[in-house]
């Protein structure tokens, strides 16, 4: 790989710790709604989808009809909490400003979310405007398809091959070893469970770090060896 072009971060649980309040909010719409499912659980089976996709894989694993409504119902809660109480994940201030290359944010979230729960954790700036929503894609196709990841790097004018991607979830990883880019995986997020790690390694991180602090260190190791070999 010649030297990086591009870093994508995802967002939800990478940049701001707001996986575990989504998965509180909806595991509990979940069961109030007849499927009942702990927010641990929610997380380790569904963390990186959708909450339409989550629904989607439960009513095919399930058969269990589960109303559309909840989608709105879900997302308007999810909305409320991640704007009044997500927080910054430790140390991610500093290590995205120290990366002296283009930076941008890749997520399945909704534009108007990720900019919210940036904006309160003081992380916009750090990216220069430079978001993308899988909803405000032209296929609107959301992780694991690549099509969010390939969108940023031609509108950042980088070659896929170029570009490494920071993920906490295996959708997340599978949709950047679709589009042709190298992932780390992230861990440090409220949400991760034990073995959280082997399975974003199975799923083609290259290598897993569990604190910002490691990043920088860890980009130049990977640019470094490939360079070698």
């Amino acid at each position: 790989m010649p030297a990086p072009e591009l870093v994508i971060f995802d967002c939800d649980g990478v940049l701001v710790d707001s996986e575990i309040i989504a998965s509180r909010v909806e595991a509990r719409v979940l069961t109030e709604a007849g499927f009942e499912i702990t927010p641990e659980e929610l997380a380790s089976r569904y963390a990186g989808l959708t909450f339409k996709d989550i629904l989607l894989s439960i009513e095919e694993n399930a058969e269990a009809p589960l109303q559309a409504t909840l989608i709105d119902r879900a997302e308007s809660e999810v909305d409320r909490k991640v704007r009044k109480d997500v927080k910054a994940i430790d140390g991610v201030h500093e290590a995205v400003a120290r990366i002296p290359l283009p930076k941008c944010v890749c997520s399945n979230s909704s534009h108007d979310r990720v900019e919210a729960m940036l904006t309160r954790t003081q992380l916009l700036s750090l990216f220069n405007g430079h978001i993308y929503s899988a909803l405000e894609t032209p296929t609107r196709q959301p992780k694991p398809a690549p099509d969010v990841f390939l969108y940023a790097a031609e509108k950042m004018g980088a070659k896929p091959e170029n570009c490494f991607v920071i993920e906490d979830s295996v959708h997340g990883i599978a949709g950047a070893k679709a589009a042709g880019m190298r992932v780390i995986g992230f861990t440090g997020g409220s949400h991760i469970q034990p073995g959280h790690a082997d399975l974003l390694m199975e799923a083609g991180a290259e290598t897993v770090i569990h604190r910002f602090q490691d990043l920088i260190a860890v980009l130049a190791a990977l640019t470094e060896w490939t360079e070698d070999a």
